[in-house]
């Protein structure tokens, strides 16, 4: 039996979510795959909390202290992060100080990744651990898996995807005779849309995400890459027959350290035309393997959390270094 303790920095949705995951399918994991995940503590803000059985009220937690203190006492092997990419440097710099103590990141955190990406890499190489981002690249749906494994060998030129649910379910409001605000209301009722639904607009959103899957597929590094965005807007022209509008990001490996996110009519029997709702999809160009698409996969709170669960079994299972 593999034993992995891990400490858990962020409680809120998705912290919550994976914290709960663990607790309800522990047995199972160490049955069908050998490995016992245990959250041996949970980080917040300015508050942590050891944990023996179940995570304690907030109120009882203690005030925070240094993440390496933590580590060392708890002996955690896996560093999960679900906190907020309001681009401070915290999240950074706990990955690093993880890595450098023998203990691999999962994270659903973008904010670090785009700012550090070369020295995370480079310090999990070193210190013979991985850095795994499945959270933070299509939640549920595997689109980091194809780029940085699956694919291997594909020689994969392109990829295209429909990274942001919000954008998928406005874009469709709006075909069928919303207003922009009218729909970003309805997606946010339905908690489709958060509180804030600027960077799923403005395609920042969709753009981080393909940064990362650039990165993954082609080594770049996103602090590199420029982005060209449109953003999603009332009075928008209809899409023809057999089309639906989308947000779709994209990137070449023959226009290095670029991204464009474009507002485009898709056919409808095509992987991203025939997305429904708040539905997600890649499509990679593989040369003559031929195109390749995922897509679906939950757009949620417990979706991200289960992308980190994915993510913790494999840095459990498997002898890979760096970016995965």
């Amino acid at each position: 039996m593999i034993e992995v303790p891990i400490l858990l920095a962020g409680y809120g949705p998705v912290g919550r979510e994976y914290a709960e995951l663990v607790r309800q399918y522990r047995a199972q994991w160490c049955d069908q795959y050998g490995a016992d995940l245990r959250v041996v503590a949970v980080r917040g803000r300015s508050s942590q909390a050891e944990i023996a059985d179940a995570v304690p009220p907030r109120e009882q937690w203690a005030p925070a202290e240094e993440v390496a203190e933590l580590l060392a006492r708890t002996g955690a092997r896996v560093l999960a992060q679900a906190v907020p990419s309001d681009g401070g440097e915290q999240p950074a710099l706990d990955a690093l100080q993880a890595l450098r103590q023998g203990a691999h990141v999962v994270t659903a955190t973008k904010s670090h990744l785009l700012t550090h990406w070369r020295q995370l890499d480079e310090t999990a190489r070193r210190a013979g651990r991985s850095v795994r981002i499945s959270g933070a690249t299509g939640a549920a749906m595997p689109a980091g898996d194809l780029a940085r494994s699956v694919l291997r060998g594909f020689d994969v030129r392109a990829v295209q995807g429909c990274l942001n649910g919000t954008a998928t379910f406005v874009l469709d409001q709006l075909a069928a005779g919303r207003e922009l605000a009218e729909a970003v209301a309805e997606a946010q009722r339905l908690g489709i849309a958060e509180a804030d639904p600027t960077a799923d607009l403005t395609g920042k959103d969709a753009a981080t995400k393909l940064r990362l899957l650039a990165g993954l597929l082609w080594g770049w590094d996103p602090a590199d890459i420029a982005v060209e965005a449109e953003p999603i807007r009332d009075q928008l022209p209809a899409a023809d027959d057999g089309h639906r509008l989308r947000q779709v990001a994209g990137a070449s490996r023959d226009e290095p350290g670029l991204v464009r996110v474009e507002l485009r009519a898709e056919p409808v029997a095509g992987p991203l035309g025939a997305l429904v709702g708040p539905e997600k999809a890649v499509r990679y160009d593989c040369g003559d393997a031929g195109a390749v698409a995922v897509t679906g996969g939950r757009s949620s709170p417990r979706g991200a959390a289960l992308a980190m669960i994915k993510d913790t079994l494999g840095a459990a299972l498997e002898a890979t270094t760096g970016f995965r």
